[in-house]
């Protein structure tokens, strides 16, 4: 498939082009390629020069800025520090020569600068200091000095809005010192007034600094599209044109298309080339019109005037002689390797400030770790003799595992920091080693603190060796241990870059390395096939170091069989037994932690971010792409879905109650379901929250922070509002408030409903709120996205085939049948584009047939057009007598004057306007007009950015006037009042709003489609199921292979052991896996929950319920294959019981370790924190599991967790079904035992306990379960 089609053009220095398209014309691509930045897998032909200077002789990535439409930001970072940090990194380029210059010269003529110009030139130009004043210029010209010390914040951290997010984007790369600027979409979740000042600024420094800028907006405004200078319109990959915006129009009534007086130019250029909207623009009278094709509209081009003078330019080489030497970058990177180094070194302290809590975590779970372990093992109960030794070897062995493990959550927060860092990297901010240096150095004064803890609170408690220099020779392994694993970890998910790959990696390679350590599987029992792999395990290392620094020492030394008693332990464990052990562990230690790091390194350096971001293209628009291009026209079956285009916009705005075009009626017939139209009144809201800590540092003495003064007004039934101010005005705070969302700070004020006070469970079943951001479950279509909403929203009473045909009807309406088969998939990542998840979001709401819609922001991230199809829809909308509310940020007039009514904020949460729009905008502009001392309205410009441009916070302080005091003293405000008044006394013979119950289905229902949706989710996420399976089977085959034939051996107490290790490390690792990577998907499904148990659809447990069910199919067939490898591998005995038994015990421990997995999730308020958590408890469950210390041997102060911890109990099922029964006596046991005997009276398991056993595996499973449920249903934590 082609993206563009033989595009050429020059963009000019000093001059801002505005590059425009529909979506899918190739914009990003084009951007891209004169970026320098496509992607190495597409096929390229022809060439990009800068200044005649081809892209192999400078280095593009900075000289060229490329500002994605994607933000990228580390949240815990403020916005200055975020601006500053890139600063620093770019450096200040060329800026200081050309200083230097301009003084010498000035010098040179005598010229007395004016003094305030003079500082900042100099200012902005000093090395060494450079970065801190172009910081604060950039945050004045973007408008974010307001939010320069708020965390930049991210999905689960409350930070900037939207809309400040893209800015700082745009600023990271301003800073620094790119002379050609592309950027694409800037404009997304901007209102208008900001979009039209930080392009006005962009064009002072463009023009002023001698700069090139490409721009792509997607709906600019018409005092924006006036700043530019040169337009290159793209549509299917072809240039329309390209050129001087003076001409374009001119262009276009050439070839017979005239743009209407009150529309945008900008959005007259994406339509006119469209299909659907063309004909509409023909104003030849004499010939009647036919479609002009894109192709002939590029080849009309070539022969227009501009056209030609472009080709002529392009034709004579450029002089590389006029290049300024300084023009193009060089080097690169913007500063000296130190400089680098110590800037990412600041950022790095800096983001261990700002995530302490992790550390302190970390801290204090180790600390709970050694308190445990020093009062498990006890010195007072623990002898110095051989059957002691071994449970000695179990007290290092734990030690060497709970180091090693504490480094692993180095893998869940390198993976979250990656993409930021791929981001800034493929800029060349810093090359991969100055990242990865300062995360490992400043680590390690950390390590020095944690093993610290370990170490010193257990070494004498336990009771090792009171040697002062053993002890320190343990200190020191286990910290060279602790940067190893931390290095190893950091290495996975450098390598996995992502979370789930890494989660399944990292586990693998722990397991590995364990199981090969040498205490699991004594050396001597290794297979040969598998003995290299001890050689190469690092743990194999320090097990050695840290046996024989131990057992070697002077307690050890009594004469026992002709060798010391440590000598003895360790020949039975198979360890060495020179001293020299414990320096070769330490060096092999250290040796990796080096080698990780720089491995760490050079996959940062190597590899690239996973990409997959090309949103689905239905089989419909690649035809209509086709009859675009060429004109051929392909029969498109849906021939009434273009008809319906020509119910304008225009025409629906003055009298849309009053339809009587057969038209509408058509429209509406598919409404088949009645709803009650329902107004909603507020009086005198207000809402505060607990004022925030940052600014009570300031010192704000107030408790509370008012976000929203005293706001009344009302919504009725067929009446557009839209909600506007500018950007932090509250307008989404009040949504929130009026739909009930909010789940903090102090709401006051009336809310009433047809006259009733509204009740949040009855309000749910009569509204819809679509979200700004648009959340569903990734792996369902659309069509089954819609159907799983309408099953539980609509009432019971109707039947499928009329659910159906409503569906089929809200798809049409919101012109989504095309791609009703496409994976919705995850923002951003996979699946539909931002404009048609956003259609989506509309949809799922609509099926629910409301009366009552808010809309969060419909039109944001979308262009002209997908923004008209999306009002078309709000407005279709509005048409069958529903209440609609709109957020709304930079509408063009079209959009504007297709609502009826407005209310306006100002910044601080008050009103300023709340009336009719009027045709054409004249109630407003009359009101605002009235007003003394504000201008008047120029022709032709958009109503909706004049407005906001009067009633700015700065035109307040020139006119020295207070709107919402205007607004209050105004007859429009009485008006207003009198309607509140009347629309808040219910009217006569009307009845609250009630159901019978609370949700519009039954419980049951819930149930089933919970389950039905998650069927479905399940069966299409590969990345989940079957990486599970396959790691089920890859270490089925390594247990099978490591442990080979030893479960037949059952003659000496070694052999029991190495048995009962086999079954310890499968049930350990298998289930954390389990637990681990279930944990993301419950984190995504658990975002869209919210926003579905908040619409009304479901209550927690049925949400529960499907999650928990899925598992169990999917955990039976891992079970099976796991089972039936491992029996046959390591021989277990073939009798139908033991392997029932077996698969038994296995199944219900796999099922709890996931359930376990979930409720972690459902306990935390994100991804992080329930992985630390998760893996907190793992630790103790190792140490109780009855294989480092048997039960009979514990201190009989723990013995009671021994009989609650979920492991201990698998391993009593898995040992006490295969050994419990075994009557012939051990070899190397004095009293000549029998195994069962033995089992009985070391580990202290009966075989005729097993029942028991198999009651309490079902009982836990059931338990966390529950608790999951429990979770989901009481503890929220989103925060709105």
């Amino acid at each position: 498939m082609t993206v563009l089609h033989d595009v050429s053009g020059i963009v000019k220095p000093r001059r801002m082009t505005l590059l425009l398209g529909p979506p899918g014309s190739g914009k990003t691509t084009l951007l891209l390629a004169l970026a320098g930045k496509l992607d190495k897998d597409l096929r390229v032909s022809g060439k990009v020069t800068y200044n005649g200077h081809g892209m192999n002789e400078f280095v593009p990535e900075r000289t060229a800025a490329y500002i994605s439409q994607h933000d990228l930001h580390i949240g815990e970072m403020t916005v200055r520090e975020t601006l500053a940090f890139s600063a620093r990194c770019q450096g200040v380029g060329t800026r200081y020569e050309m200083l230097t210059e301009l003084a010498r010269r000035e010098k040179a003529a005598n010229i007395k600068p004016d003094h305030d110009i003079d500082v900042y030139m100099k200012a902005s130009a000093m090395g060494g200091q450079e970065s801190s004043i172009v910081t604060d210029y950039t945050l004045k010209i973007l408008g974010l000095e307001v939010c320069a010390d708020t965390l930049v914040g991210n999905e689960m951290m409350r930070g900037i809005s939207g809309g400040q997010r893209k800015r700082v984007t745009t600023g990271e790369m301003l800073v620094g010192p790119a002379r050609a600027l592309f950027m694409d979409e800037i404009s997304t979740g901007l209102d208008s007034s900001t979009t039209y000042q930080i392009v006005n600024s962009l064009r002072q420094t463009i023009h002023i600094l001698g700069g090139t800028a490409v721009i792509s907006l997607l709906q600019p405004a018409p005092e924006t599209y006036n700043l530019f200078d040169d337009i290159i319109l793209l549509s299917d990959g072809h240039v329309v044109y390209q050129g001087p915006r003076e001409h374009v129009l001119e262009f276009f009534e050439f070839m017979g298309f005239r743009c209407p007086a009150r529309k945008g130019v900008a959005d007259f250029l994406q339509e006119v080339t469209s299909r659907k909207d063309q004909g509409q623009y023909w104003y030849r009278q004499d010939r009647p019109y036919r479609f002009v094709p894109v192709k002939k509209f590029a080849d009309a081009f070539s022969i227009f005037h501009v056209g030609r003078s472009t080709q002529n330019e392009l034709s004579e080489p450029f002089d590389r002689t006029r290049s300024h030497p300084a023009a193009l970058a060089t080097s690169k990177f913007g500063a000296s390797r130190m400089e680098l180094l110590k800037a990412t070194i600041d950022r790095e302290l800096l983001l261990m400030k700002r995530n302490a809590f992790m550390y302190i975590f970390k801290a204090v779970n180790l600390t709970v770790m050694s308190f445990i372990v020093m009062t498990t093992f006890f010195r007072t109960n623990m002898k110095r003799d051989a059957s002691y030794g071994n449970i000695y070897m179990g007290a290092l062995f734990f030690a060497l595992d709970t180091i090693m493990f504490n480094g692993f959550a180095e893998l869940a927060m390198t993976v979250m920091k990656l993409p930021v860092f791929f981001k800034q990297r493929d800029l060349f901010f810093f090359p991969a080693w100055a990242y990865t240096i300062p995360s490992w150095i400043v680590q390690i004064p950390i390590t020095f603190l944690e093993v610290g803890v370990y170490v010193f609170t257990t070494y004498y408690v336990i009771g090792f060796d009171p040697n002062v220099f053993r002890f320190l020779k343990q200190y020191l392994l286990l910290l060279a241990l602790n940067q190893m694993s931390s290095a190893l970890f950091r290495f996975i998910a450098g390598i996995g870059r992502d979370m789930v790959v890494s989660h399944t990696f990292g586990p693998l390679a722990l397991l590995a390395f364990q199981a090969l350590g040498g205490f699991i599987l004594a050396r001597p029992d290794v297979k040969k096939w598998w003995i290299w792999g001890y050689w190469i395990s690092p743990l194999s290392y320090a097990q050695n170091a840290i046996s024989t620094n131990e057992f070697l020492g002077h307690s050890w030394s009594k004469i026992q069989n002709g060798t010391t008693v440590g000598i003895g332990v360790l020949q039975s464990r198979g360890v060495f037994t020179e001293a020299k052990w414990y320096w070769i562990g330490l060096g092999v230690l250290v040796g990796y932690a080096l080698l990780f790091n720089l491995l760490y390194t050079v996959a940062l350096a190597v590899l690239s971010p996973f990409t997959d971001s090309h949103g689905s293209m239905s089989e419909e628009e690649l035809k209509e792409k086709h009859a675009n291009l060429t004109g051929e026209v392909i029969e498109v079956r849906k021939e009434k879905t273009s008809r319906r285009q020509e119910l304008e916009l225009s025409h629906s705005v003055g009298q849309n109650s009053v339809h009587s075009s057969e038209d509408s009626s058509q429209n509406r017939k598919g409404m088949a379901l009645p709803f009650p139209p329902l107004s909603l009144t507020f009086n005198d809201i207000r809402y505060s929250v607990d004022m925030p800590e940052a600014m009570k540092a300031q010192g704000v003495t107030e408790d509370r922070l008012l976000l929203l003064k005293g706001v009344s007004g009302s919504f009725r039934p067929g009446v557009l509002t839209a909600l506007m101010g500018v950007s932090g005005a509250g307008k989404t705070t009040l949504m929130d408030v009026l739909a009930g969302r909010k789940t903090g700070g102090y709401i006051e004020g009336d809310i009433t409903i047809s006259g009733y006070p509204k009740k949040q469970e009855t309000f749910a079943r009569i509204s819809g709120y679509c979200e700004q951001n648009d959340i569903h479950s990734p792996h369902v279509t659309v069509y089954e996205s819609l159907l799983f909403s309408a099953w539980l929203r609509l009432p019971s009473g109707i039947n499928l085939e009329t659910r159906k045909m409503f569906i089929e009807e809200v798809m049409d309406l919101v012109e989504l049948t095309s791609l009703r088969g496409a994976l919705v998939g995850l923002p951003g990542v996979s699946g539909l584009s931002t404009e048609q998840r956003k259609r989506l979001t509309i949809a799922v709401e609509l099926v629910a047939n409301p009366s009552i819609i808010f809309m969060d922001e419909p039109t944001s991230g979308l262009d002209a057009r997908a923004a008209a199809i999306v009002m078309r829809t709000v407005r279709n909308t509005v048409n069958t007598g529903r209440t609609v509310v709109c957020t709304i940020h930079q509408p063009s007039i079209d959009i504007f004057e297709a609502f009826d009514e407005l209310f306006l904020m100002k910044r601080g949460g008050e009103e300023i306007y709340v009336g009719p729009v009027g045709q054409n905008s004249s109630k407003l502009i009359e009101y605002f007009e009235g007003i003394e001392g504000i201008s008047q309205i120029k022709d032709g410009y958009n109503p909706a950015t004049w407005m906001l441009e009067v009633s700015s916070s700065s035109q307040e302080e020139i006119l020295g006037v207070d709107f919402s005091e205007i607004y209050r003293q105004s007859e429009l405000y009485q008006r207003n009042k009198a309607l509140i008044e009347e629309l808040s006394t219910p009217p006569p013979g009307s009845s609250d709003l009630n159901f019978p119950t609370q949700y519009s289905r039954s419980f049951f229902t819930q149930c089933l489609a919970c389950f039905w949706k998650q069927k479905k989710s399940y069966w299409r996420n590969p990345t989940y199921t079957a990486v599970r399976l396959l790691f089920t089977v890859v270490i089925a085959l390594m247990f099978g292979t490591m442990f080979w034939d030893l479960g037949r051996k059952t003659n000496k107490q070694q052999d029991l052991f190495n048995a009962m290790g086999s079954m310890y490390a499968a049930v350990v690792y298998i289930g954390m896996q389990n637990s681990g990577s279930v944990q993301p998907v419950v984190v995504v499904e658990r975002t869209v929950f919210y926003r579905e148990r908040a619409a009304g659809m479901y209550s927690a447990f049925p949400y529960a319920f499907g999650q928990v069910a899925i598992e169990i199919p999917y955990i039976f067939v891992q079970t099976l294959l796991y089972g039936v490898l491992v029996y046959s591998m390591i021989g277990f005995e073939w009798t139908v019981a033991k392997f029932l038994w077996y698969l038994f015990f296995m199944y219900f421990t796999l099922l709890y370790f996931t359930f376990y997995g979930m409720m972690a999730v459902g306990l935390t308020p994100n991804e992080t924190i329930a992985v630390i958590t998760s893996s907190a408890f793992y630790n103790v469950w190792n140490l109780f599991s009855g294989y480092l210390i048997p039960r009979p041997k514990l201190p009989v102060w723990w013995r009671w967790y021994s009989w609650i911890c979920p492991v201990a109990w698998t391993l009593y099922g898995l040992v006490a079904s295969q050994f419990g029964d075994i009557a012939h006596p051990l070899e190397d046991s004095p009293t000549g035992q029998t195994v069962a005997q033995f089992i009985t009276d070391y580990f202290g398991f009966h075989h005729d306990f097993l029942w028991v056993v198999a009651g309490v595996h079902v009982g836990l499973t059931v338990l966390f379960a529950f608790l999951f449920s429990f979770a989901i249903m009481k503890f929220n934590f989103q925060n709105r």
